[in-house]
């Protein structure tokens, strides 16, 4: 049965004809998880697109936050000219763009053409690699994305005039679980609600968190790649559906020093033939945890991509600093959660800042590890992870984080050479351009005292 709001290649090519559908937005995650691509007129999306394709420039895969070419990519270069990929549409991501007039909008993979294979540190295709290698010992692996974000009275374009200092937030106390006060905001949170679902993005709820304008939205669970493109749509959607109204967004990891960060918990389990692996805590399932404790602190650079990233862990926030497992407890880095066949495995280590393709690969690349080598997670954690000094730590900065990914063999070999050469390369640019940086932090500590 297919879902509200998705389209087959027929369906869109019927409403093109009958001039229901006008532009199609063709679109495909870059390093950061942006959605980045063209707005194609629907009658040449259908008459050539749809067949062939579209050609879009190499570089946007070797870009800083700026969109400024970065020299040091294997993939691109000045020196090779910055040529085109393929972007190929994935049929199963065909859906109404119901946020916008009379527009669709599928997701592609990315393909080089002169090898004619996929663009491996495409985010996408290192989802679809870690997929296929599940697929070929029969499992098909789900997860589900809890994405938190704050919500401001102003606009994007007034934010940034002020520095985004002083800028007016949506509420004005805590809010978790608050009703009352999600009504307030329910004019943007219930019309992202309803963009979703209509766009073929089922929702679950809407709640209030704990910060001041911070909400989040749950959309249903899927098939790994379909809850990637999920997550990637639904912050997208968010963007665009706030900026209609006048208020603007933020899915920073930690947006202010005196505010809750804003996580994304990662549900994550595996199927075979419909029957949860995970149930009841099998064997399966322990082998699976095993394999996120042992490679976490290696794979953190993966589930925080940014300098701002760590600031989010932080002791008695909700966010982890402890690499451990634990049953329905929130201090610890991997909480065990649901019962019998909804048994699943959440990792808090991710915040809403993260790209879903590269931690969901990243997660599963190290749960089927624990599961190949029969991995042993030890005893579940009980009491305050927070205090329990004799636990592993989460890194506690880009730059340790980078550090440890660098010693990995495990990911070099799951991932491949071009990968993390690939994806150590973007944070180590990233990492730079925080270090030449001089912050409003440093003036106010230093500028007359010093």
């Amino acid at each position: 049965m297919s879902v509200r709001g998705t389209l087959t290649l027929d369906e869109l090519r019927e409403r093109v004809g009958a001039g229901t559908i006008t532009q199609v937005l063709s679109v495909f995650p870059d390093c950061y998880g942006r959605l980045v691509g063209k707005r194609i007129d629907a009658e040449f999306f259908v008459e050539h697109v749809a067949e062939h394709g579209m050609h879009a420039c190499d570089y946007l895969l070797a870009v800083d936050m700026e969109m400024d070419p970065v020299p040091g990519y294997e993939l691109t270069s000045w020196e090779t000219g910055y040529g085109d990929f393929l972007a190929a549409p994935d049929w199963r991501t065909l859906r109404v763009a119901s946020w916008l007039e009379r527009t669709a909008i599928v997701l592609c993979d990315l393909v080089d053409e002169k090898r004619d294979q996929p663009v491996s540190v495409a985010p996408r295709s290192i989802l679809r690699a870690q997929l296929e290698r599940a697929a070929q010992i029969g499992i098909e692996a789900v997860g589900g994305s809890e994405l938190e974000f704050y919500l401001f009275d102003e606009t994007y374009r007034d934010a940034r005039a002020k520095r985004y200092e002083g800028i007016e937030r949506a509420g004005w106390y805590i809010e978790d679980y608050h009703i009352f006060q999600g009504t307030k905001e329910d004019d943007v949170i219930g019309a992202i609600r309803e963009h979703l679902s209509r766009s073929g993005i089922p929702v679950e709820f809407s709640k209030g968190e704990w910060g001041p304008g911070q909400q989040e939205i749950n959309v249903r669970y899927a098939e790994m790649l379909e809850m990637a493109d999920r997550h990637s749509l639904y912050k997208h959607i968010a963007r665009e559906v706030a900026w209609q109204r006048g208020k603007s967004v933020t899915f920073m990891a930690k947006w202010s020093a005196q505010e809750a960060g804003s996580s994304c918990h990662m549900h994550l389990s595996l199927w075979r033939d419909g029957v949860n692996l995970f149930a009841d805590g099998s064997d399966a399932f322990r082998a699976f945890v095993g394999g996120l404790l042992e490679h976490a602190a290696e794979m953190t650079l993966f589930l925080a991509p940014t300098v701002n990233s760590y600031k989010r862990y932080q002791p008695g926030t909700f966010a982890p600093t402890a690499i451990t497992w634990a049953s329905d407890n929130r201090t610890a880095a991997f909480r065990v959660v649901g019962y019998g066949a909804s048994q699943r495995i959440e990792c808090r280590l991710p915040g809403a800042d993260v790209n879903p393709y590269l931690a969901y690969a990243a997660l599963l690349a190290a749960g089927l590890d624990g599961m190949a080598r029969g991995l042993d997670p030890g005893e579940l954690f009980v009491g305050d992870a927070y205090r329990a000094e004799s636990l592993p730590r989460v890194p506690t900065s880009l730059r340790d984080a980078i550090a440890l990914a660098e010693r990995s063999g495990f990911f070099r070999q799951a991932l491949g050479d071009d990968v993390m050469n690939h994806y150590l390369h973007f944070a180590r640019v990233e990492q730079q351009a925080y270090d030449r940086a001089v912050t409003d932090w440093e003036r106010i500590r230093y500028f007359e005292r010093i």
